[in-house]
């Protein structure tokens, strides 16, 4: 415990926090793909710890994250709280399935679910004109992307952008920054609700969270305008970089994970 209030402590929360703000706001994503990594590297966290921190620590990122897209009007707000709705079930759901299911078996699925999702990166590029339209159809779609996002934020800890971001570009029709904008609105009352369970589950290092939050939220305007001024191309390109990488991480945890059985 005493490491964790430590200058070290201190130290690598804020740089956790710097970076994952930075790519919070250029992919639109919660940064919880950085920060989960980060907290079990640096500081000694378990996986369903840090995986509870990230999220808390996603909710001040993922508010000025929509504050800087919603200045180029790139936010559906409506979709986002649809959204937002499945995702509050599906969270609660996933926190309980937490210290249920195998870690290796959802790092693996969720790996081949990154691996789709990379190859279409390069087979659709959205465009930046595409709006985000609410019929009855989109509407339910909407809510069942929501709840299949909340119960991956409450298990992997990660916001759900990295779910909701191609998602919402390639299955309904959205422009990447809108997609973005809409992701990262529709976060926080999901890190919120997911986090209020893992307070329950003591699953949460508030002192860490904090540290993390704060710091990725000097950053994460800088990533939203840098994503203003990519073309959708080079966006999909870099996303697809940024996924790979998550998608190496998890299998190389879960390749270690087997070995140390």
């Amino acid at each position: 415990m005493s490491v964790r209030r430590s200058p070290r402590f201190i130290i690598s929360g804020v740089g956790v926090g710097l970076a994952a703000g930075l790519l919070s706001g250029l992919f639109g994503v919660g940064g919880g793909t950085v920060i989960v990594p980060m907290l079990v590297l640096l500081l000694a966290f378990d996986q369903r710890l840090a995986a509870g921190t990230s999220l808390a620590a996603i909710v001040p990122t993922a508010a000025v994250g929509v504050i800087s897209y919603a200045v180029h009007d790139s936010v559906a707000w409506i979709p986002a709280l649809i959204l937002a709705l499945g995702a509050v079930f599906g969270a609660q759901v996933g926190t309980w399935l937490l210290v249920r299911v195998p870690q290796n078996a959802l790092r693996w699925g969720f790996v081949g679910f990154l691996a789709v999702v990379i190859a279409t990166l390069f087979v659709i590029v959205p465009s930046r004109e595409a709006e985000l339209p609410l019929t009855w159809g989109s509407g339910l779609g909407l809510v069942a992307l929501g709840v299949v996002t909340g119960i991956l934020s409450g298990l992997l800890g990660v916001g759900g952008g990295i779910v909701v971001v191609p998602a919402l570009m390639f299955l309904f029709g959205s422009s990447d920054l809108i997609a973005k904008g809409t992701s990262l609105l529709m976060m926080i009352p999901t890190a919120i609700s997911g986090t209020i369970g893992n307070l329950r589950r003591h699953n949460v290092d508030l002192l860490a969270a904090a540290l993390v939050g704060v710091s990725a939220s000097t950053t994460t305007a800088l990533g939203a305008w840098i994503a203003t001024l990519v073309q959708p191309l080079t966006a999909n390109i870099l996303f697809a970089v940024f996924l790979t990488f998550i998608a190496a991480q998890m299998a190389v945890r879960a390749v270690r994970a087997r070995r140390a059985r």
